[in-house]
């Protein structure tokens, strides 16, 4: 971490999690910080569901929730950027305070609820950006209060397919109520062709992907996995927040309502990663978010069976000049270990880390 970085993050510390958030967004929006220069290296490029990555590290949906800074964020070195979550209409969330940081574990605690200000206000700035380079994924959910939670997903793809490089479909929030029963296979079936009919529909056909959380067991990843194969989804993220506090040194905080996500979730999210692969085989795209927060954390999860990797919460305690120094760091390891591709590293700690569930 730079002194630069140490100072600002200092500064933002100074405020509560949500206004230091506010406060990033802002920057971005004016510029800042300007990003170092990140290598553009053919080891790193790949193509997935027909995109053309120019390298696997992903800005993970949650920071960039209402579409403001999609290019600001390619800027910091980023391969892709995933906006939202972004719901049919807008909602204010759940009460405040709901960001907690855990500085001793390099984690955070978040109860928002898909705060965020509706379709109408993304699509608008998306629509704009059209024909401006780089890959800038969509991630939709449902309004807490809907009749009809597929249908808000069904309205999510018909919005977004002509400006989204690809969707999310989140189902795997821990802070909307009843929403990971989604998870479930029969509801898990109706959504999926619901949506991928959405997608068959709509101007354009973007990637569609599932996003799951991190607490499920054997059986239930069993039950996604196979609904996953037969809708024909193109790709699973793994994975979302955790309900688990297993091990927390922050114990003022560790006790608040919410998903877990940065450091302590590594392990648990890279191990149902690992689940997934060997269930979905080697053909299906995974995206592996939890944990990451240098190039080897990057990297494990490309071994553990990652094609792409996101991060999100190890920015607010490395700074913004992580992402550039984590792809750095993937060009040395191809250059010294001479690969031809990083993705020649994929599975192959595939066995042991799916042993760990």
């Amino acid at each position: 971490m730079s002194a630069l970085d140490r100072i600002g993050q200092k500064l933002l510390f100074s405020f509560d999690p949500e206004t230091a958030h506010g406060l990033s967004i802002a920057a971005l929006r004016c510029g800042l910080p300007v990003g170092a220069t990140t290598p553009r290296d053919a080891r790193l490029k790949l193509s997935l569901c027909g995109l053309d990555f120019p390298n696997p590290l992903g800005m993970a949906a949650g920071y960039d929730k209402n579409a403001e800074v999609p290019d600001a964020l390619l800027g910091l070195g980023f391969g892709f950027a995933e906006v939202g979550t972004v719901t049919p209409l807008p909602q204010q969330g759940n009460p405040k305070p709901r960001i907690f940081r855990l500085t001793a574990d390099e984690a955070v605690i978040n109860r928002l609820g898909f705060n965020n200000e509706g379709h109408a206000a993304a699509e608008k700035r998306l629509a704009a950006r059209k024909g401006r380079p780089g890959i800038v994924g969509v991630n939709i959910g449902a309004n807490k209060d809907s009749a009809d939670r597929i249908a808000d997903y069904e309205r999510g793809v018909a919005r977004f397919a002509q400006h989204a490089s690809y969707l999310t479909v989140n189902i795997s929030s821990p802070n909307t109520p009843g929403l990971r029963n989604m998870q479930a296979r029969e509801q898990l079936g109706e959504l999926l062709s619901r949506v991928m009919a959405a997608r068959a529909a709509a101007p354009a056909q973007p990637p569609v992907f599932l996003k799951i959380a991190p607490d499920l067991v054997g059986a239930e990843l069993e039950d996604i996995a196979a609904e996953v194969a037969e809708k024909k989804i193109d790709g699973v993220i793994v994975s979302n927040t955790t309900l688990a506090r297993t091990g927390l040194q922050s114990a003022t905080v560790a006790g608040e309502a919410g998903g877990l996500s940065g450091k302590p979730l590594f392990g648990r999210s890279t191990a149902v990663l690992a689940r997934m692969r060997k269930l979905l085989g080697p053909d299906m795209a995974i995206i592996g978010v939890g944990g990451v927060d240098s190039t080897e954390a990057a990297l494990e999860k490309i071994r553990a069976g990652a094609d792409l990797v996101q991060i999100y919460t190890g920015m607010i305690y490395a700074g913004p000049a992580l992402p550039g120094r984590i792809v750095a760091g993937m060009e040395r390891f191809a250059e010294r270990e001479n690969l031809k591709s990083i993705g020649e590293l994929r599975d192959t700690g595939c066995a042991s880390w799916s042993e760990r569930l």
